[in-house]
């Protein structure tokens, strides 16, 4: 009888490794070695990663160069009813800038906005965040950077 419980518990077992294990390697982790996550800066181009909800690829464009301005466009798998960018100083700590995104369809959010500059210096580095309504985006195995410049 006792035999019988143990191979039913191990079958058991198995198979809720089988359903739930892919799932959970493929979960998306900061760098083992540092504890932190990596860094994609997107002046250089585009950042696209891929979690459990499916791709993603963010992309900045510089519209302006007088006014720092840019346009912001998030191609989304699973698209969010509402999301949100916020910008956060990275070189140096000036708040928070939310940065509403405008649903186009298909996936697609876009935002134009103005990057704030710093007064005392000539270049503002500046993290991107995402954000679904009030909850975090934290999928991404790096943070998204820009810097911003002044003429």
């Amino acid at each position: 009888m006792l035999r019988a419980v143990m191979v039913v518990g191990l079958m058991l077992m198995l198979l809720v490794a089988a359903v739930f294990g892919p799932r959970l390697l493929k979960t998306v982790e900061p760098d083992a070695a540092t504890g932190a996550k990596s860094e994609c800066d997107l002046d250089s181009g585009p950042c696209s990663w891929t979690d459990l909800d499916g791709k993603w690829h963010v992309a900045l464009k510089r519209l302006t160069d007088q006014d720092a301005e840019y346009e912001l466009i998030v191609t989304a798998a699973e698209a969010p009813d509402r999301l949100l960018a916020v910008l956060q100083g990275e070189s140096m700590y000036m708040g928070e800038y939310p940065v509403p995104l405008r649903r186009q369809g298909d996936g697609r959010y876009v935002a134009r906005f103005s990057a704030p500059l710093c007064t005392t210096g000539a270049d503002m580095r500046w993290r991107l965040n995402l954000q679904q309504g009030q909850s975090s985006i934290d999928t991404a195995p790096f943070h998204m950077e820009f810097q911003a410049h002044t003429l």
